[in-house]
């Protein structure tokens, strides 16, 4: 099938396409809800520079979408449920690249038995993850290079009934300011596995 979109793990030369993405699409796409200003403070121009994500992406493992040749998007989906950068190329938005990539989180979630996913995503970003069960917790707004920047932290819950939103909230503050998964702590959760 000529747009059949295949799944694989990040690759060192990929670091080019992978910058290019993140820097293109937040400046083509995420430009509907933000200011110029806003997207040159959260992709400046030495985003596309290959050196810093040499050193970050073998670290961080993403999850590559291509076609054919070409690379249309990547996330980088954690141990511990945290789903960090998930971008899909400017040219790709709404032809199944973000779902092809989140079906393979949900689908390493349940393999690693990660009950819990959650993420920071942009305003542009909010109805994808919505429809793929994410719930808002809490708004923030940061602050880059002294521009604010809003976005919207939201966590995936599969079943509704496992846990109760003040302890995701005591969770994801845990997580955003120790950067540290407390949600295992829970004698509850402990007996629990992903189950989307």
């Amino acid at each position: 099938m000529k747009n059949e979109i295949s799944i694989r793990d990040y690759q060192p030369e990929d670091v080019q396409a992978l910058a290019h993405i993140y820097y293109n699409t937040i400046h083509r796409i995420n430009i509907q809800h933000y200011t110029e200003e806003q997207v040159t403070a959260w992709a400046p121009t030495s985003s596309l520079e290959t050196e810093g994500w040499a050193k970050k992406l073998p670290k961080t493992k993403p999850i590559v979408a291509s076609v054919g040749n070409e690379i249309v998007g990547f996330a980088e989906f954690e141990p511990n449920g945290h789903i960090d950068c998930f971008y899909c190329h400017h040219e790709w938005i709404g032809k199944g690249v973000g779902p092809a990539l989140m079906k393979e989180i949900l689908q390493r979630a349940k393999n690693s038995h990660i009950p819990l996913i959650f993420a920071e995503v942009s305003i542009t970003a909010k109805p994808f993850f919505e429809k793929w069960g994410f719930q808002i917790v809490t708004e923030q707004t940061i602050v880059r290079k002294g521009v604010e920047k809003r976005r919207h932290y939201r966590i995936f819950n599969s079943n509704k009934s496992w846990t109760n939103l003040v302890f995701k909230k005591r969770c994801l503050r845990a997580r955003f300011q120790r950067k540290a998964a407390c949600y295992n702590r829970s004698p509850k959760n402990r007996r629990l596995s992903f189950a989307p």
